[in-house]
C-alpha cells in the first residue's frame, strides 16, 4: 500500500507510526478470519475522520489486497475466504461512511 502511488499518500496521511498500525491490523485480521477476539476496536471512525479517504480507494486497496493474498497465501483457498471478508468489510466501511451509492442522486432527481 505504502508504495502505490495512488494509495501510499492516502496511508502516509492517516497513519504517522506504522508499528502499532501493523500489530493492530494483526489482531483485526486475526479476529476477522480466525474468531481470536484480539481486536476489539471501532473501524468505522477509525477510517471515517480521515476526510481524504475517497470511495474509489476502496477498488484499489481491495485489488493490491487481493495481490498480496495471490502471492503470499499458503492455498487458492485462503485467497478466497480472505477476499471474501475484506469485499465485505470494504462494503461496510463505504456504506458507514459514504452512504448508499445513488440515494443522493435518486433522491436529487425526484
Amino acid at each position: 500500500m505504502r508504495a502505490h502511488p495512488l494509495l501510499g499518500p492516502v496511508f502516509e496521511q492517516a497513519i504517522t507510526d506504522w508499528t502499532p498500525h501493523l500489530a493492530t491490523m494483526k489482531d483485526f485480521w486475526a479476529s476477522v478470519a480466525l474468531n481470536t477476539g484480539r481486536y476489539s476496536g471501532k473501524p468505522v471512525p477509525a477510517h471515517a475522520k480521515h476526510r481524504h479517504i475517497q470511495p474509489w480507494h476502496f477498488n484499489l486497496w481491495l485489488a493490491l489486497f487481493q495481490q498480496t493474498l495471490l502471492d503470499t497465501a499458503p492455498a487458492p483457498g485462503a485467497v478466497d475466504y480472505f477476499m471474501e471478508r475484506a469485499e465485505r468489510i470494504a462494503q461496510s466501511l463505504q456504506l458507514a461512511m459514504f452512504g448508499h451509492p445513488g440515494v443522493a442522486e435518486r433522491g436529487a432527481q425526484g
